[in-house]
């Protein structure tokens, strides 16, 4: 074999490897804009941004930790971190006991990676929260600041497969919007982490797997029936 069919060989190898790492990430895509351009369109309220758990008038030793998201395909049983983060823990109960998310969807779903939910303006008339802009864009009406201490346990383990976090658009740009993990994957520390799947990961999964438009989004929606919120004696990391 001479050198050029050599050096031949050397430059092939290299752009099947280039071409497999840009597949990866396609599959897999680093989600910096988890809600690109989230409140962008929507004016919002800063009067929530410090503290959603004096709002709800919760505090740590009065916050339950468990909720159960009931969908049209299934149960999903999750642990919330009330002590990790207790403002976007007190803020989902707060929205999940106002009934903010029934009828909502999950409205991006990337195989491999994560299913996203929470937005009022991606979901069916049949919500109790109306659309206000295009989906993508929805939240509450306000935001609320990052919980991202390093020295938290779930900070530390990182997005997991099941994992529970809130969705944004940058710092402090919290609202409703929340995504669950399909497989672990090393995320940027930046968005906040407040609970895990304990029970329903098969149906995680098959939300996972459906299919698609070009979007991102359910052809078939995948409807929040209710959230149920209760307490679990089980240890939150």
């Amino acid at each position: 074999m001479n050198k050029q069919v050599i050096l031949v060989l050397i430059i092939l190898l290299g752009l099947a490897g280039l071409f497999g790492w840009q597949k990866l990430n396609q599959r897999a895509p680093n989600p910096a804009d988890l809600t690109s351009n989230i409140y962008q369109s929507q004016a919002t309220s800063t009067d929530s941004t410090n503290s959603p758990r004096a709002s709800s008038g919760l505090t740590t030793s009065t916050m339950p930790n468990q909720i159960t998201l009931q969908t049209n395909l299934g149960e999903i049983t999750l642990v919330l971190y009330e002590k990790d983060a207790p403002n976007t823990v007190a803020n989902f109960i707060k929205l999940a006991r106002a009934g903010y998310y029934n009828g909502l969807t999950f409205h991006r779903v990337i195989k491999g990676f994560m299913i996203q939910g929470g937005d009022p303006n991606c979901s069916p008339e049949s919500a109790k929260v109306p659309a206000t802009g295009p989906c993508g864009t929805g939240g509450p009406g306000y935001q609320f600041a990052d919980e991202l201490d390093p020295a938290t346990p779930s900070y530390q383990a990182g997005y997991r497969q099941g994992v529970l976090a809130m969705a944004n658009a940058g710092p402090n740009t919290n609202g409703s919007q929340f995504f669950i993990m399909l497989e672990d994957y090393p995320l940027p520390n930046n968005y906040t982490i407040f609970g895990r799947v304990t029970v329903g990961q098969e149906i995680v999964n098959q939300i996972g797997q459906v299919a698609t438009d070009q979007n991102d989004r359910p052809v078939t929606p995948v409807i929040i029936q209710n959230v149920k919120v209760d307490s679990t004696d089980q240890p939150a990391a």
